[in-house]
């Protein structure tokens, strides 16, 4: 049965990939501010002052504009860097000069800037290909985050597509689902009606 939702979500993945790919810059570009803005503008994000964010690549959403308002706030921004094949850990930046090429040469801070805990951390900003009206995600398939979310009880946060919103994403037992879920028209998890 775990191997046959492995196998979905291996499917679901490529497709979401393969339509992200699709989009023309114009369309990212509109979508990554937007979606910026609407987090931005979170209430959950006045009150941390420790964030993780995350170092969008590839078709993911770019989060400069975010780093770049969080740190003019004043608040400590951490980034992830993957230490191994299944670790990662959080250190705190001061801006995208402290980033450097890392595993799958996604950038990630430098091993000279300062490691935060988890447990110190208020707010994590949860990549992932696409989420649900549950709260659920589909990540890349590391599981990077899905070990370092096990516990974690700050608030989650995750930015996904309007476009690309799902009713039901198939779920294993070691998923990590968020708190939040925000598409470019607002949040949609949990569901507020107008």
């Amino acid at each position: 049965m775990a191997s046959d939702i492995s196998e979905v979500k291996k499917m679901l993945r490529t497709q979401i990939r393969q339509a992200l790919r699709e989009l023309s810059e114009e369309e990212r570009a509109w979508s990554d501010r937007e979606l910026c803005q609407q987090f931005l503008q979170h209430p959950a994000l006045e009150k941390a002052q420790t964030i993780l964010l995350y170092c969008g690549v590839g078709t993911e959403i770019r989060t400069d504009a975010i780093l770049e308002e969080l740190l003019k706030q004043g608040k400590t921004v951490c980034m992830p860097r993957c230490l191994t094949d299944t670790e990662m850990e959080a250190y705190a930046i001061t801006g995208m000069e402290d980033m450097e090429p890392g595993r799958y040469n996604i950038p990630a801070p430098k091993l000279t800037c300062p490691k935060v805990e988890r447990k110190d951390i208020d707010l994590i900003l949860t990549p992932g290909l696409c989420f649900d009206s549950r709260g659920g995600r589909l990540g890349q398939g590391a599981g990077y985050y899905d070990r370092y979310l096990e516990d974690y009880e700050g608030v989650t946060i995750g930015l996904c597509r309007e476009d690309f919103f799902q009713i039901n994403l198939p779920k294993e037992p070691l998923d990590m689902w968020v708190k939040y879920v925000l598409t470019e028209e607002g949040q949609v998890w949990p569901y507020l009606p107008e």
